[in-house]
């Protein structure tokens, strides 16, 4: 079986967060055909809108990632430390774990001194939920993840840049992006991934493979003063 057949089987799919991108993601996905698990911090039956609409089976955030072949990981930044330990642990052996997270100091968040003290955020989610991620799907508006994917080989297809270790669940992450219609690359390992984190080049925009990698090599890792709760 090809590679890209493999990708395309269906999946069972947690994703632990239902607001403007987990919601897109869990109506996207299920449009895909994958096995989609939805949750919040509150009871399944307050997301009982969106699993009528998609077909997804809510769940309690906890149950999630039970025998799950990825896991996304939604949420506000602040509200990381609040998830139940090991939230993360009953996916299926070797399982990629994406986080879609910003942080967001001045307009939501509030400090997360670990971060302003220069950890970079994903590596902080990382430790949070003690496994390792994937950083995608955090610098795409919700409306054009849910409206604006593309077939491969498109004229200036959107690309989004996919942050974290190589080998099988990478190639899984990449998968799952070009299956949504948007053209994955290569950002590095998650040390790396402050090249795509709020107040960089490539953040909010709609650039296609070329650029991404050129707005990626361009970046700097010095927080600029919307970007910190420590602006003087």
């Amino acid at each position: 079986m090809s590679g890209e057949a493999k990708r395309r089987l269906r999946m069972k799919i947690g994703i632990i967060g239902a607001g403007q991108i987990g919601g897109t993601l869990t109506r996207r996905l299920s449009e895909l055909g994958h096995d989609v698990r939805v949750s919040n911090s509150r009871s399944p039956e307050t997301l009982a809108d969106l699993a009528n609409d998609t077909g997804a089976t809510a769940v309690w955030a906890k149950d999630a990632a039970a025998d799950a072949d990825l896991v996304i990981v939604s949420i506000p930044q602040k509200n990381v430390p609040d998830l139940a330990a090991g939230i993360v642990d009953a996916r299926k052996p070797g399982a990629p774990v994406i986080e879609t997270n910003n942080y967001y100091p001045q307009q939501r968040d509030g400090e997360i001194a670990a971060i302003e003290d220069g950890q970079v955020e994903s590596a902080w989610v990382a430790e949070q939920i003690g496994a390792p991620v994937y950083k995608v799907f955090n610098g795409i508006w919700w409306k054009h993840l849910l409206q604006s994917g593309a077939p491969s080989g498109a004229p200036n297809r959107i690309a989004l840049p996919v942050a974290g270790e190589d080998g099988p669940g990478r190639d899984l992450v990449h998968g799952i992006v070009d299956q949504l219609g948007f053209e994955p690359v290569d950002a590095g390992p998650i040390s790396e991934s402050w090249r795509q984190q709020p107040g960089t080049p490539v953040y909010g925009k709609d650039f296609d493979a070329d650029d991404t990698r050129t707005a990626l090599a361009e970046a700097t890792a010095e927080r600029t003063s919307e970007w910190t709760a420590r602006a003087s």
